[in-house]
C-alpha cells in the first residue's frame, strides 16, 4: 500500500470515529489537505459525549440542529433515543417513591406509548423497559440490568453517529474496519492452507490507538467503554 493510501486510511478512520483533534494534528504531521469533514466531526463529537453521560434531551436537541429531519425520516432510531431517555429518567428515580418515578412514567406514556401501540418490535422494548420500575436494582434478571449497562448508550450513540454520516454522504463505517476483516480473512484462508504462519499475528494498530487515541477528543473514543460515561 502507497503511503498516501496508508494516509488516506487513517484520516478516514479518524474522522469517522471522531477524533476532530487527532484529526487535525495526523494531517499537519502527514502534510496532508484535511477535509472539510474534520470541522464537522465536532459536533458528532458533542452529541455522543451528551448520549454517553445519558443527557439524552441535549442529545435530541444537538441532533435536531444539526439535521432537523434525521430523528423524523428514521422511527426506529428515534423510538432507540427516546427509550434509552426512558432508561435514563427511569436510572434517576428511587427504586421504592413511586413520587420519584412519575416523571418517568409520564414520558413513557406520552412519547413512547404512542409509538408502541403501533409497532410490535416497539411495544416490546417498551414493556422491557417499563418492567425495571418493578424490580430492586440489585434482584434485576441479566435481560433488563443490561438496559442499565453502558453499552446500552454506546450501541445508540453509534447509531446516531452512522445515521449522521449517512445523511451527510459519508461513509457510516471507516475503511480501516474493512481491511481488518479483509485480513482477518486472508489469515483464516491461509492457516486453512497449511501455510506457515506465526501463532499469533497482530493487526498493527497498536500507535493508531495509544498515539492518535490519546488525544484531546473526549468522549470519542473507539472503544466507548464506561471510562468516557457516567453511569
Amino acid at each position: 500500500m502507497r503511503l498516501s493510501d496508508l494516509n488516506a486510511v487513517i484520516m478516514d478512520y479518524l474522522i469517522s470515529e471522531g477524533y476532530p483533534s487527532a484529526a487535525s494534528k495526523f494531517a499537519s504531521e502527514a502534510n496532508i489537505q484535511p477535509t472539510p469533514a474534520v470541522d464537522s466531526i465536532q459536533e458528532r463529537v458533542a452529541i455522543r459525549e451528551a448520549i454517553y453521560h445519558g443527557d439524552i434531551q441535549t442529545a435530541i436537541e444537538r441532533i435536531n440542529d444539526l439535521n432537523p429531519m434525521l430523528l423524523e425520516k428514521d422511527d426506529a432510531l428515534h423510538f432507540a433515543l427516546l427509550r434509552l431517555q426512558l432508561v435514563e429518567l427511569i436510572r434517576s428515580c428511587g427504586t421504592k417513591s413511586t413520587d420519584d418515578c412519575l416523571p418517568a412514567i409520564n414520558f413513557a406514556t406520552e412519547e413512547l406509548a404512542p409509538r408502541a401501540s403501533t409497532n410490535p418490535d416497539f411495544l416490546e422494548d417498551l414493556e422491557r423497559t417499563m418492567a425495571l420500575l418493578i424490580f430492586e436494582r440489585k434482584d434485576l434478571p441479566p435481560h433488563l440490568a443490561a438496559l442499565l449497562e453502558p453499552k446500552l448508550r454506546k450501541d445508540v450513540a453509534q447509531r446516531i453517529n452512522e445515521a449522521l454520516l449517512k445523511e451527510q454522504g459519508e461513509r457510516t463505517k471507516a475503511k480501516l474496519f474493512d481491511l481488518v476483516h479483509l485480513r482477518a480473512w486472508s489469515e483464516q484462508k491461509a492457516r486453512e492452507a497449511r501455510k506457515d504462519l506465526p501463532d499469533h499475528m497482530g493487526f498493527g494498530l497498536d500507535q493508531l490507538q495509544t498515539g492518535h487515541g490519546k488525544s484531546q477528543d473526549g468522549a470519542m473514543h473507539s472503544n466507548g467503554e464506561a471510562e468516557a460515561m457516567v453511569a
